[in-house]
């Protein structure tokens, strides 16, 4: 099977497994700050195995390109950019949510906001709505009590190997038999106000806020100063080799603080 990937590291373990079974066409991503999102290893996968890489947007001329060189299948894992839809093309997208549940560009963060117990990953295909096309395939993981973004995504990520497996073991069944997602639930972005502490935030929110973010800007504001800390939690004291905040008889530890202007 030949087929084209799209996608930034986010959910990477699914193009060495695409590439396990299809020849790779084209690989497509698009940049990223590469401090808290990356696509390096996207990028030095293209590299070092003599794919063709593109950078720039993808176009429906592209697709339409691919379509020619006989892809049969257009697999995205996760990008910035909503895809045009070419008739004809198989195009399946991989989202970190139990569809319909958790649509949106930032499930991971909400399930973990919204004390959620149960996530996981689905595959369905790709529609003019974002995540709003048919299921073709779906497996659920329990989000634990103490979750943290990277620790979800984790587990997500594991996932992928074999539901790409499965999706290119029987593309023209799965298909064939997708489920229609229904009407569905749209979790909105997550914005600044989400992800800053301050002086009023209580506990079990300020944690709730640091593990929904963990890799992520996180900002605490003191009441004097504002701070963007990166891969912070909350513990009940300073912990070695972190930079350590007072919070409510506790420290707020991150490995990386940079003082904000006011």
């Amino acid at each position: 099977m030949k087929a084209a990937y799209v996608g930034i590291d986010f959910l990477y373990p699914a193009l060495p497994a695409l590439a396990e079974i299809c020849e790779i066409l084209k690989i497509f991503t698009c940049r990223t700050d590469n401090v808290t999102e990356f696509n390096t290893q996207v990028t030095a996968y293209a590299r070092d195995h003599g794919v063709p890489l593109q950078t720039e947007r993808v176009r429906l001329s592209d697709l339409e390109d691919l379509a020619a060189a006989g892809c049969e299948l257009l697999l995205c894992a996760g990008y910035y950019y909503k895809l045009p839809i070419l008739p004809g093309l198989p195009m399946v997208n991989i989202h970190p949510s139990l569809l319909p549940e958790g649509r949106g560009a930032w499930p991971m963060a909400v399930t973990i906001l919204r004390g959620l117990t149960r996530s996981g990953v689905t595959l369905h295909k790709m529609a003019e709505g974002f995540d709003e096309g048919d299921i073709l395939l779906q497996q659920a993981i329990a989000v634990d009590p103490e979750e943290t973004h990277k620790s979800l995504t984790d587990k997500q990520r594991a996932l992928l190997p074999g539901l790409v497996r499965d999706l290119c073991a029987d593309l023209p069944g799965l298909w064939a038999a997708a489920r229609p997602q229904g009407a569905g639930d749209y979790w909105p972005c997550p914005t600044e106000r989400d992800w800053t502490i301050g002086p009023d935030t209580d506990l079990e929110t300020a944690d709730k806020v640091l593990r929904a973010f963990y890799t992520y800007e996180v900002i605490y504001d003191d009441g004097a100063d504002r701070w963007e800390l990166i891969d912070g939690l909350l513990y009940d004291g300073p912990q070695p080799g972190m930079l350590a905040f007072p919070f409510r008889g506790k420290s707020i530890c991150a490995r990386r603080a940079r003082r904000l202007s006011t």
